[in-house]
């Protein structure tokens, strides 16, 4: 599986950005598509994640304002981020998980949040 994400950029705060991660490639028994971050000096985190079936999780800090969704005649998920905040800066990386077949990492596009 490949990834690759796109969308970022810098915008004021309470502004939106929508991020896109197109895969190519198998992706048969990949179970979780997600989105996680990752700021200077921190780990990276979690952001949001759909499953196969639909059923999707968010950060608390981001519950509300981030919604993720998925195409899958495109193959493409979506991280819509809305009300965005200085302290979302980071960078966003989508993430392809299988129970089996494990993770799968693109490369990640920056979002910078400036107040």
């Amino acid at each position: 599986v490949q990834l690759q994400a796109s969308g970022g950029g810098l915008v004021q705060a309470g502004g939106s950005l929508r991020l896109s991660c197109s895969t190519s490639g198998s992706i048969f028994s990949i179970n979780v598509m997600g989105w996680y971050r990752q700021s200077p000096g921190q780990q990276r985190e979690l952001v949001a994640s759909i499953t196969s079936s639909g059923n999707t999780n968010y950060a608390d800090s981001v519950k509300g304002r981030f919604t993720i969704s998925r195409d899958n005649a495109k193959n493409t998920v979506y991280l819509q981020m809305n009300s965005l905040k200085p302290e979302d800066t980071a960078v966003y990386y989508c993430n392809a998980y299988g129970i089996v077949r494990g993770n799968y990492w693109g490369k990640g596009t920056l979002v910078t949040v400036s107040s």
